[in-house]
């Protein structure tokens, strides 16, 4: 449904900018194969970010999800022959360093079974299997970010038109990897509350955002952006016993 979403807001760009008539001509396949292969990674991520919330706490996720940026800025300098500065390269050792700290002091290797769900929801936990996950995750992630610039840059169309092009593939690999579901006597749209659309609309629009600064600017603007993500979460995790003492506070 997310790669739905980015698929019909594109199209409605394409419209709203008068580029519609760049669909009316059949597109050879040398210009439109080049888009299957992000497709197929980010359909991975996409199903391994929803996957991992199984081994971890959103915290741990999402903290941890930041050592993408070091994956992406070895692809990117390797790849795509971009050379960084030692100070880029240090500032991306400190979030290796942190992101290596905090998976050793939550990792949770022992049974959980018996403790209170309250308990369970607080702590900070990621076992080992959600951390390989998270690496996976992670070289995914870089990769297909700098393949993605690649082919945005180097083909002179207009982006609506480009990112109509990768969530055609989007929504075709996903609705396949559906079928599972389906099989197993689930319905399409099972579970789909009030807050899940929220959060599709909220990665659709993030993932629109993503192609622009990958078009307009380059991968490494991108890992400046992501980059903030953690010192939201280490924020919000900080001021949460804050944020609770004061509502039993107003409520008493």
């Amino acid at each position: 449904m997310i790669e739905l979403a980015k698929l019909l807001i594109s199209l409605v760009t394409l419209i709203l900018t008068g580029s519609f008539s760049a669909l009316q001509s059949r597109p050879s396949l040398v210009i439109v194969a080049p888009y299957a292969v992000p497709a197929v990674l980010y359909a991975l991520n996409n199903n391994l970010v929803v996957h991992m919330q199984a081994y971890m706490d959103p915290s741990s996720y999402q903290v941890l999800s930041n050592l993408k940026i070091a994956s992406t800025a070895l692809l990117y300098s390797s790849c795509l022959g971009k050379k960084m500065t030692f100070r880029q390269w240090f500032a991306l050792g400190l979030l290796m360093t942190a992101g290596v700290c905090h998976s050793y002091s939550s990792l949770d290797l022992e049974d959980t079974k018996g403790k209170s769900d309250a308990n369970e929801h607080s702590k900070l936990r990621i076992t080992a299997w959600g951390l390989f996950l998270v690496l996976v995750y992670c070289c995914v992630s870089g990769l297909a970010a700098v393949y993605t610039e690649m082919v945005l840059k180097r083909q002179k169309l207009p982006l609506s038109l480009q990112n109509l092009y990768l969530y055609v593939f989007g929504v075709a690999l996903n609705l396949v990897l559906s079928f599972s579901t389906i099989a197993n006597g689930r319905g399409f749209l099972e579970g789909y509350t009030f807050v899940v659309w929220v959060i599709i609309a909220g990665q659709a629009v993030n993932g629109l955002l993503m192609s622009v600064v990958l078009k307009h600017g380059s991968g490494i603007t991108r890992l400046f952006v992501i980059s903030c993500s953690i010192i939201y979460s280490i924020y919000k995790w900080l001021t949460k016993p804050l944020l609770s003492s004061l509502l039993s506070a107003c409520s008493c």
